[in-house]
């Protein structure tokens, strides 16, 4: 099967079109090298793919006949995505609550009182 097919019927992707995509940009590897959207895929191949800011792996168990179910998935796939990649990703939503995007305005009294507690506590 091919692996934009592939990464399409184990649902990381919406469309194979975006799959197909994320292969030509380069986000997709299989056994350590870039691939082409048309590349054949077999059982037991890793699989890296960047997708969200998250560098997931995962190894091919089977090859499914067509999309499948969510809850399906897992027959299909092996998810060895190391945790330190989610804890990366959530420290960036914390990271991104906290920024003011520039031209937003004036803090509010609750930005304002937000601000003096934290830097009474660092004080």
């Amino acid at each position: 099967m091919r692996i934009d097919k592939y990464l399409w019927c184990v649902r990381y992707y919406k469309t194979r079109s975006l799959a197909t995509t994320a292969c030509k940009k380069g986000q997709v590897k299989v056994n350590q090298d870039t691939v082409k959207p048309g590349r054949e895929i077999f059982p037991q191949d890793v699989i890296e793919l960047r997708k969200n800011q998250i560098n997931y792996r995962l190894t091919v168990n089977d090859i499914p006949d067509s999309r499948v179910g969510a809850k399906l998935v897992d027959i299909y796939r092996t998810d060895t995505t190391p945790k330190e990649q989610f804890e990366a990703q959530e420290l960036l939503r914390y990271s991104k609550d906290y920024y003011r995007k520039k031209g937003i305005g004036r803090p509010t009294k609750k930005d304002r009182r937000d601000i003096d507690s934290f830097t009474d506590e660092n004080e």
